[in-house]
């Protein structure tokens, strides 16, 4: 497996590729991720092992050329049946294209697609220079059209490969699992008696989020809403906004509406600490604006949020709609509807009988379609057709 860059502070690799790569060990493959770790340089050139999987860490010298040609060196030097890119752009799109040149009657190539990089994709969102746009948007084009098997992780991506005539043999949908699945045996059942010393016994809404899937005033009118009605209300706010000002607006939004006082923010956790923190919530919340990133994202914090059994109530873009069932495991309502959701969530809180039903089948849910077991098993079957 080759990602673009390592397993943090992006997420691909730690909460997507390396829990496939794990449970094929446990299946009897042998594994490896090479990356390059250009948000933490200080990383390069190590090499180490989690549950049977290696992780290679390639040194940081000679530019875009040179990580690159690592990157092919590696992985060649390995002697793989099936190379697998994660993300058509950047260094693990340019060792694709090369590897597909040269050495694609001899290797089976399979590209990951996670998200939309292109043009209303990342490209929106992202500070690239011009030049890099245009380059992402074509390696992205490029990429989904000369691979063996493309998987994807959305219902979108699908659809977008499949309108592009790629053959339906070759694109498998591979939704994300959990990302605190290995961590998930420390949550005992959970009970409507429950209530973590943090909440101080209140009703407690979850937000796990890093913000940039919706505009934050939304977010807060929300809260503002359900504050009224149930004015003991605490929230728990876990993770780190991707974009400094949408961290700032939202601070300033909360100040204004006084609800400051309501917030425990604890950032970023660990992920070995996620669980135990996510499941003191009552109910969660999860916004997404109805966009082309949004729809073909496949929404990690989302499916954590359910797998330890917190009821959501959510927008339904995208891909929410196939881990959040409306009044089986949580609520959902179109994307803005600040009433619908602010009703939702005042109606749970107020309801731990329901909240508990809900619970209960979050937990089932995810662990009936989105284990990783389930998920590496569709995998190995593409690889084997191969």
């Amino acid at each position: 497996m080759i990602g673009p860059f390592g397993l943090h502070p992006k997420q691909t690799m730690r909460s997507r590729a390396l829990p496939l790569a794990k449970e094929l060990t446990r299946r009897g493959h042998q594994v490896c991720l090479f990356m390059p770790p250009w948000h933490t340089p200080e990383e390069a050139d190590k090499t180490w092992q989690e549950d049977g999987v290696t992780l290679c860490y390639v040194p940081l010298h000679g530019g875009a050329v040179g990580i690159t040609w690592r990157l092919i060196r590696e992985t060649l030097a390995w002697q793989p049946d099936v190379v697998h890119g994660f993300k058509p752009k950047a260094y693990s799109g340019l060792a694709l294209w090369w590897l597909w040149q040269f050495h694609r009657r001899r290797l089976r190539l399979v590209l990951d697609a996670d998200d939309w990089e292109g043009w209303g994709g990342w490209n929106e969102r992202e500070p690239y220079t011009a030049v890099q746009k245009h380059f992402f948007a074509w390696q992205e084009r490029w990429g989904l059209t000369h691979c063996h098997a493309l998987t994807v992780a959305s219902r979108a991506l699908e659809t977008i490969a499949l309108s592009r005539g790629i053959p339906p043999e070759r694109v498998v949908y591979v939704p994300n699992g959990p990302g605190i699945g290995n961590q998930l045996s420390v949550i005992g059942n959970r009970s409507t008696d429950y209530r973590s010393p943090i909440s101080d016994h209140r009703p407690t809404l979850l937000i796990y989020s890093r913000f940039f899937e919706f505009e934050v005033g939304r977010l807060a009118a929300i809260l503002r809403g359900v504050h009224t009605a149930v004015p003991n209300l605490h929230v728990l706010l876990v993770g780190q906004s991707l974009f400094d000002a949408d961290a700032a607006q939202f601070q300033q939004l909360l100040a204004v509406g006084g609800l400051l006082e309501a917030i425990t923010d604890v950032g970023w956790v660990e992920p070995e600490k996620l669980p135990e923190l996510l499941s003191q919530a009552d109910v969660g919340i999860y916004l997404m604006d109805d966009t082309l990133l949004n729809r073909t994202k496949c929404p990690v914090k989302l499916a954590d949020m359910l797998a330890v059994g917190v009821p959501v109530v959510a927008e339904a873009a995208g891909q929410v709609s196939e881990y959040v069932v409306h009044g089986r495991n949580g609520l959902l309502r179109p994307s803005g509807d600040v009433a619908g959701l602010t009703a939702d969530l005042i109606h749970l809180l107020q309801n731990p009988a329901e909240c508990q039903r809900l619970s209960t089948q979050a937990i089932t849910h995810i662990q009936t379609h989105f284990s990783w077991e389930k998920l590496t098993a569709t995998l190995q079957t593409a690889y084997t057709r191969l």
